[in-house]
C-alpha cells in the first residue's frame, strides 16, 4: 500500500486531473462520456485523454464501454483504501479528528423541524428543478420541506413548465426561480437531501452544503432544448414531468425512519438509475 499511495496523490496533484477526479465523484455512481467531461472542463480531447490515463494507471478512475462510446468513473473500492489508509495512518482513527467521515456510520438522519428539507438543483431553475419541487410537495409535502434552485443566475420560469404544472393541478404561485445563493446565506438551514437533476449542473462546482446531506444525481433530458412544434415540444415537458415524478414517488416512499445514511445514499442513486421517462 505505501507503494502505491504516492503514485495516487502524484496522479492527483496536477490541478486539471484533481478537476476530473472531482466531476467524476460528483458523477458517482453514474459514468461520464469523454466528450462530456472535455465540454465541462474547456479541455482538449487530446489532453483529457491523457489525463484520464494517468489517472487510469493510477488505479482512480475506470473506462467501460457503452455502445459506441467510452465512460469513465471512479474505482471507488481505490479511493476508500486510499481515504482509510490516510486516516488510518495520521489520525490513527480517532473519532476527534477524522470526525465528518463518521457521520456516514450514523443511524438514520435526524428530522429538520419535524420535515425533511429537500433541494432541488439545476442550472436555470425554469423547468426540471421546478417541476421536482412541485411534484414532491404535491406528494408528500407534510413531511417535505421543498426548495428548487439553479447555478446560473437571472433565470426565469419556462412558460411550457408552468403551462403544464397548471394543467396537473399544480399551484404555481409559490414557485419563483431563483439561484443556489439564495441557501448559501450564513442564517440559512441545512439540507437533509440534494439532487442535481441536470447534467450541467452535476458537473459544476457545487457548493459543499453543512452537515454533509444524502445527495444524488437525477439527470433528466432538457425540455426547454426541445425543438419542433409546440406539441413536440410540449411532449418533451411531458416526458421530463413523467420522469421526476416517477422517481419523486419512489423518493416519498422510502422507509427513511428505518434506513441508515448509506442504505439511503444506495436508494436514492438507484433511483437515479431508473429510466422511467413515461409521460405523466
Amino acid at each position: 500500500m505505501e507503494d502505491v499511495i504516492p503514485a495516487r496523490l502524484s496522479a492527483l496533484a496536477h490541478p486539471h486531473r484533481l478537476e476530473i477526479f472531482r466531476l467524476l465523484m460528483r458523477r458517482h455512481p453514474g459514468r461520464v462520456a469523454a466528450g462530456e467531461i472535455a465540454v465541462a472542463l474547456g479541455l482538449k480531447p487530446s489532453t483529457l485523454s491523457a489525463h484520464l490515463s494517468a489517472l487510469m494507471q493510477a488505479g482512480l478512475v475506470t473506462q467501460a464501454r457503452h455502445g459506441t462510446s467510452r465512460r469513465y468513473g471512479v474505482a471507488l473500492d481505490t479511493v476508500r483504501d486510499t481515504f482509510d489508509y490516510l486516516l488510518l495512518d495520521c489520525c490513527r482513527g480517532r473519532p476527534d479528528v477524522c470526525a465528518p467521515l463518521a457521520l456516514a456510520s450514523q443511524g438514520p438522519i435526524p428530522m429538520s423541524d419535524h420535515r425533511y428539507r429537500v433541494l432541488f438543483i439545476c442550472t436555470g431553475n425554469s423547468a426540471r428543478s421546478i417541476f421536482a419541487e412541485a411534484i414532491l410537495r404535491a406528494e408528500a409535502g407534510d413531511r417535505f420541506e421543498v426548495h428548487s434552485a439553479g447555478t446560473r443566475p437571472f433565470s426565469t420560469l419556462n412558460p411550457f413548465a408552468v403551462d403544464l404544472l397548471e394543467a396537473k393541478g399544480h399551484d404555481t404561485s409559490v414557485l419563483r426561480a431563483k439561484t443556489v445563493a439564495e441557501f448559501q446565506r450564513p442564517e440559512a438551514l441545512g439540507f437533509d437531501f440534494v439532487f442535481t437533476v441536470c447534467d450541467r449542473a452535476a458537473n459544476e462546482e457545487c457548493p459543499v452544503w453543512e452537515g454533509q446531506p444524502v445527495s444524488a444525481h437525477w439527470g433528466t433530458p432538457d425540455p426547454v432544448k426541445a425543438e419542433g412544434t409546440d406539441a413536440e415540444r410540449a411532449l418533451a415537458f411531458q416526458h421530463a414531468y413523467g420522469t421526476l415524478r416517477n422517481r419523486i414517488r419512489a423518493f416519498a416512499a422510502l422507509p427513511f425512519d428505518t434506513l441508515d445514511r448509506i442504505s439511503l445514499q444506495h436508494a436514492v442513486d438507484e433511483i437515479g438509475r431508473a429510466d422511467e421517462s413515461a409521460p405523466a
